[in-house]
């Protein structure tokens, strides 16, 4: 499969490379990052979840891609966190297309506050319709993570209910999640997605 790899005007979503690896383990060592995960991840699984990114990559031709900043008001950096589309590793508990497929963000703090997950994500979700042929993608988070849920919003996804998260105990706090999904029918003008003026939008 070919591994595909996206551009926005402030964005490259690219393969995933060895020197990646201290930056992405440090976002995800960082509590303000995993706040509304059932904890931070060690550098040894920070490692095994790029290497689930890669095979992903080379199966689907589509992953969670590794982020770089190309030019923004705040400069450029190599990678500042992923953004992509990841088959769950779980089996849902929710009426879902086949194959399923989550659309999801983690970026480093430092780099919050410029919509890049959603300029990344909309580019993410116009590769999923337009190239990777798929007919629906989802994406989910706890109640409490607003800032998430409007990412989703923003490119156009629909709230669709609260499902418990099979891997959690009855009484783990982030049990319930929210579902939020959208089909190829829902975003009819998705190829505007890659065509924003560079540096300035929010959306």
């Amino acid at each position: 499969m070919t591994r595909h790899e996206l551009r926005t005007p402030r964005l490259a979503l690219r393969a995933w490379r060895a020197s990646d690896l201290d930056a992405y383990a440090a976002i995800n060592a960082d509590p303000r990052v995993m706040r509304w995960f059932p904890s931070t991840m060690t550098r040894d699984q920070s490692a095994t979840s790029i290497a689930r990114f890669e095979s992903l990559h080379d199966e689907y031709g589509f992953t969670g891609w590794a982020v770089e900043v190309l030019d923004s008001e705040r400069g450029a950096a190599s990678f500042v966190g992923f953004v992509g589309l990841v088959p769950p590793s779980f089996a849902a508990p929710f009426a879902h297309t086949e194959p399923l497929v989550e659309i999801g963000w983690r970026l480093s703090p430092d780099w919050w506050g410029l919509g890049i997950a959603t300029e990344a994500a909309r580019a993410a979700l116009h590769f999923a319709f337009s190239s990777a042929g798929l007919d629906e993608v989802v994406s989910f988070t706890v109640p409490a993570n607003i800032a998430s849920q409007a990412v989703m919003q923003r490119i156009g996804m629909r709230y669709d209910g609260v499902f418990d998260h099979p891997r959690a105990e009855p009484t783990d706090w982030w049990r319930p999640h929210v579902l939020y999904r959208v089909s190829a029918a829902d975003l009819v003008d998705a190829r505007s997605t890659v065509t924003e003026p560079s540096g300035r939008t929010r959306l």
